[in-house]
């Protein structure tokens, strides 16, 4: 007898409706039932882990998108200034004689903890904002100054009034000004565009990130310019002209591993080689890019080479049937066709480049810098290393600060990752 024969037969004896075979049925549906919850409870953790991190955030850091500040109106015209040298005029006295007229008949002990409200640079503020609107000296006009850290976290419910005195940082007596300067219509709570065009500060009502921003730009910049040509120049070789043997199995091997290879050894490498080595300028984003950009590269490559396999062999066929080279081949047609898949990979690596932190805080890149870099040999910061500068900072203003500059950085990442999104679907050839 056959072992189809012997099949049917078998199958004749087994009663598929016996209370045994329905038992079996009912235990199968019920594990597949489990694995979809325990697939469907995973992924009801994972959303809500990822909610709390957001809404976390946005809690503690929506409260650095806005800065309280005091609209102070000074007449220019009576005040002993050198037009022909705004810089050396006494801009001190000029903005505490027009504080004082707010809140008039006040001790000298009473002055300090009244200028105290204020940030201390106050007087560079108005300086700099008369050197770009010199008209304003023919007259009276108002200027914004930012309260400070203390009145700050005042107004935004940081620091409660209710909290014992000595157990605050800022004193009834200066509440009380503080609640005269609000019955004036003094007070205001602007979006607080210094988040993003002021540079790193050690006065919380002042810290930007445009230092980090501009750091982060150039060294992605240099971090593409340098990974993109070679990563697939690479790959291209790897996979189109590259012999089979022992030595390209050495390499690939090699490159598979140093994907998974920690930032941190990266960084490691570019203090040893760049700074140390070629004597590189510290904290530049040259550095920074050339240290991102070998962390890139493996990832390139790996992404690069998937894309050109995925390309279908009888292109190459046709191409090469017309009459073109090897090269021709390579260039006109299957690597025209890889493209999208290779940009994406490239958005996707620039942005892993961009929340790395060790690699940046190895080659000094966290260092504190008042102005945005001009070039890629400026010394600079990061976005994650300026994270990384407050979350470490002593001062309450820098926490909600810290949780701004996070989101920023989401933000951008999002928005990388976004087009990735856009150029795989828009661009993507399915085979």
């Amino acid at each position: 007898m056959s072992t189809i024969e012997i099949e049917a037969v078998d199958s004749q004896r087994v009663n598929w409706h016996s209370d045994e075979m329905k038992a079996r049925r009912k235990s199968r549906y019920a594990a597949e039932r489990r694995l979809k919850a325990y697939g469907m409870t995973a992924i009801i953790f994972a959303l809500g882990f990822l909610a709390f991190l957001i809404s976390s955030l946005v809690y503690t850091g929506h409260k650095a998108f806005t800065q309280t500040v005091a609209t102070v109106s000074i007449d220019l015209s009576a005040a002993e200034i050198d037009r022909s040298n705004l810089m050396d005029a006494n801009w001190r006295d000029i903005v505490r004689d027009a504080l004082r007229a707010q809140v008039p008949d006040l001790t000298r002990r009473q002055e300090r903890a009244y200028f105290d409200l204020f940030t201390s640079s106050a007087p560079f503020l108005v300086r700099d904002t008369v050197i770009k609107e010199p008209s304003r000296l023919d007259g009276t006009s108002s200027f914004t100054i930012p309260m400070s850290d203390r009145a700050d976290q005042l107004a935004k419910g940081e620091i409660s009034r209710d909290t014992p005195e000595d157990q605050r940082r800022i004193s009834d007596e200066q509440i009380g000004m503080y609640d005269q300067l609000v019955s004036k219509g003094l007070i205001s709570s602007p979006f607080n565009w210094g988040l993003f065009l002021n540079a790193d500060s050690r006065f919380p009502e002042l810290a930007g990130l445009a230092g980090a921003i501009s750091g982060s730009f150039w060294s992605l910049l240099v971090c593409f310019a340098i990974s993109f040509p070679i990563g697939i120049a690479a790959a291209i070789y790897l996979e189109e002209f590259a012999p089979k043997n022992r030595l390209t199995d050495l390499i690939e091997i090699n490159i598979n591993n140093l994907a998974a290879v920690p930032s941190v050894v990266f960084g490691l490498l570019g203090l040893a080689v760049f700074l140390n080595g070629f004597g590189l300028p510290r904290s530049a984003p040259l550095v920074g890019g050339l240290v991102l950009s070998l962390m890139t590269l493996p990832t390139l490559i790996i992404v690069t080479r998937v894309s050109l396999k995925a390309v279908p062999s009888s292109i190459r066929e046709a191409a090469l049937g017309v009459g073109a080279s090897k090269h021709e081949m390579i260039f006109h047609h299957v690597l025209a066709l890889a493209m999208p898949t290779i940009m994406t990979g490239a958005i996707i690596s620039l942005a892993r480049a961009l929340g790395e932190t060790a690699p940046l805080l190895l080659i000094g890149m966290n260092a504190f810098i008042t102005s945005p870099p001009d070039g890629i040999f400026a010394a600079s910061t990061a976005l994650p290393s300026q994270i990384y500068i407050w979350a470490d900072s002593p001062e309450r203003g820098f926490v909600s600060r810290t949780s701004a500059a996070i989101l920023v950085l989401l933000g951008f990442l999002i928005v990388m990752n976004a087009i990735a999104i856009f150029l795989r679907q828009r661009f993507e050839r399915r085979w």
